[in-house]
């Protein structure tokens, strides 16, 4: 698997929520609308809406609430959300074509109320929902109109008839006007929609990406202090070592015990700067350097320390010179601390290779490892500060790598399958 960093994603939170205040929306409208129809039609003396445009609007409605409720109950479930915008989209414009048909056909001002579950749809469903309401406004008003057209429908009994009329130019026209306004408002919504989406998606990602600043803030400070605190008795320590080590009346086992102290607290003192280097990001001094160079004197270092010396073999392949715009110091702890992962994640006679390479305009820095290699969702979070997979790791070494990276402007590209190793690529910037 390959990783290169990072990629927002869209977030889909919050449909059902939205659903509900859908369907209670549509019921208040579906009331006002077809009650003012109804109410238009009542008799003025008796009161009693017996005429068809009233029965109509009056079943209409009671379907609709019928609907409705069958919608609350799917949504009490909480499943079939997505389903369930799908439907209510072509149920709006199946109930909105009635209203046409009871306000004048195909000359009726209802048909704006397309577009309204055009964009409904698209703020629920996305581009799918938008365009399946768009497909059933056209297929819906041009049958009805073309129905009214050709006598297959009759108009409602207590409408003007001459409402009902119309031309073959007229009815062309309409229907090519109100399908053009339908399509239109579709793809504008659908548009908006999903830059909403894709602007509410990365809003998450900022939040979520402040939160944990802050609270990685607050552990920078409090691993800044200790690890200040701590590098002082470690200096100490190893002084002392050394000096102990140079004493003729040591044993074979004594010089031993001292070169493991030795070697751990030279990792403890790793560890106290990379939490320093973490809590406290110095801004980079960029000059033209010889990443090739560097990265030859990183190898050195690494070949004479730890198990460098012992059971793993460092080396070093690639151009002899490579000129790159980088802070010297950083990079030279860029490539340090790549190098000192690869070298953990390594089993004893396994090889680390650091290759510098001019590919295509580019410097390339590539460190390979032929560990146990990462699993995807390790390769995701693998530079996440205090995050590891090993029991001993601490998660500060990459995080700095990082951290450098980003101040430089560099990308890195992490490939790796379990158990085939895994592979660090570095893009740096040429001088």
């Amino acid at each position: 698997m390959s990783l290169r960093l990072g990629v927002p994603v869209q977030s889909t939170e919050g449909l059902h929520a939205r659903l509900v205040w859908v369907v209670a929306g549509r019921l208040s409208l579906f009331t006002l609308f077809l009650g003012l129809i109804g109410f238009l039609r009542l008799d003025s003396e008796t009161g009693v809406g017996g005429a068809e445009t009233v029965q109509t609007s009056l079943a209409t409605l009671a379907v609709a609430f019928a609907i409705s409720g069958v919608y609350a109950v799917v949504l009490r479930t909480g499943k079939w959300a997505a389903e369930l915008v799908y439907v209510q989209v072509v149920v709006d414009q199946v109930v909105w074509t009635i209203a046409v048909y009871l306000t004048g056909g195909v000359a009726s001002g209802a048909a704006s109320l397309y577009g309204l579950s055009c964009l409904v749809g698209a703020i629920l469903g996305g581009f799918g929902a938008a365009v399946l309401a768009a497909a059933a406004a056209s297929v819906c008003y041009s049958a009805l109109v073309i129905a009214l057209h050709t006598g297959r429908l009759a108009p409602p009994s207590d409408q003007p008839l001459a409402v009902y009329v119309s031309t073959t130019e007229d009815l062309v026209y309409h229907i090519v006007v109100n399908v053009l306004s339908v399509v239109i408002v579709t793809l504008l919504a659908a548009y908006l929609s999903e830059r909403l989406r894709a602007e509410s998606g990365r809003l998450v990602v900022a939040e979520h990406r402040a939160t944990q600043a802050e609270h990685m803030a607050s552990l920078g400070r409090l691993a800044a202090g200790l690890a200040h605190e701590i590098r002082n008795p470690l200096g100490s320590i190893s002084g002392s070592i050394q000096l102990l080590r140079s004493s003729p009346a040591l044993g074979e086992e004594d010089r031993q015990l001292c070169e493991i102290i030795e070697r751990e607290s030279a990792r403890l003192s790793h560890l106290a700067t990379d939490m320093m280097d973490l809590s406290s990001p110095r801004v980079p001094q960029k000059t033209a350097v010889d990443a090739a160079a560097i990265a030859r004197e990183v190898v050195a270092l690494a070949s004479q320390s730890g198990r460098g010396v012992s059971d793993v073999k460092i080396e070093f392949v690639g151009d002899d010179e490579a000129m790159v715009n980088a802070d010297g110091s950083q990079l030279h702890q860029l490539i340090w601390n790549l190098v000192r992962n690869a070298v953990q994640a390594s089993t004893a006679g396994d090889a680390v290779k650091v290759r510098v390479s001019r590919t295509d305009g580019e410097v390339q820095l590539n460190v390979e490892d032929q560990g146990v290699g990462l699993a995807p969702e390790a390769i995701e979070r693998i530079f996440d500060a205090y995050y590891t997979t090993r029991t001993q790791g601490t998660g500060v070494g990459l995080a700095v790598v990082k951290r450098i990276a980003d101040d430089h402007g560099f990308v890195i590209e992490v490939q790796s399958e379990q158990g085939r190793g895994a592979i660090f690529l570095v893009h740096l910037v040429t001088a």
